[in-house]
């Protein structure tokens, strides 16, 4: 008995259970269809500013981007989307500057969790929400953002590089100064030694 009262019961739930869902499909017949004509709209669509597409390293009207290579973006990401390649210049000041070589980035592992654009220091990155990025072959997916070529350094002024001469000859003259100091302490320091040794007295050895 019992088992004809369970057959009847998951009957019964098992009807509903289709006339709701036919319900819903009723319901779709009859409600007014909208179809989207891409790809001929595609310079019409609405695609909201936020949505995340692609990350990308903005430029400037003068080609230049603000990276300065510290690797934030890189370690911040938590699957190694990012990879960057950098190299050491020398500045007309005479000192070493990190630049940037190649910045990759992998689309196809990405997670667009923008870690990378909240942690950069100085607001190279960005993601654009351009979303047709669809391609054949993951290798395509692999891209490099940098794709502008490098801009020389701009030159400093002559005043500037007069200025600069001043600080490096002022950077060597006190070095020389501070070691000249150093040295003339420590011959005074041994003169003192010295003297202290010949003034000792003799130990007495009558006991």
């Amino acid at each position: 008995m019992g088992s004809v009262k369970d057959y009847f019961s998951s009957l019964g739930s098992g009807i509903s259970s289709l006339l709701k869902g036919m319900a819903v499909t009723g319901k779709e017949f009859v409600t007014p269809k909208i179809t989207e004509k891409y790809p001929e709209n595609r310079e019409t669509v609405h695609v909201p500013k936020r949505f995340r597409a692609i990350l990308q390293l903005d430029y400037d009207a003068e080609g230049r981007h603000k990276c300065i290579a510290c690797g934030m973006c890189e370690r911040s990401c938590p699957n190694g989307t990012i990879h960057l390649t950098t190299k050491m210049v020398d500045t007309p000041d005479g000192k070493k500057k990190k630049k940037l070589e190649k910045y990759e980035y992998d689309l196809g592992s990405c997670t667009f969790c923008q870690l990378c654009v909240t942690n950069c220091p100085t607001s190279a990155i960005s993601f654009s929400n351009d979303f047709e990025q669809a391609v054949f072959t993951r290798e395509k997916l692999v891209k490099k953002l940098n794709y502008l070529p490098e801009k020389e350094e701009p030159m400093p002024s002559p005043e500037e590089m007069a200025k600069i001469e001043a600080e490096k000859q002022a950077r060597i003259a006190a070095a020389k100064a501070a070691a000249a100091a150093k040295k003339a302490a420590a011959a005074e320091a041994e003169k003192v030694e010295d003297k202290e040794s010949k003034t000792e007295k003799p130990l007495d050895t009558n006991i």
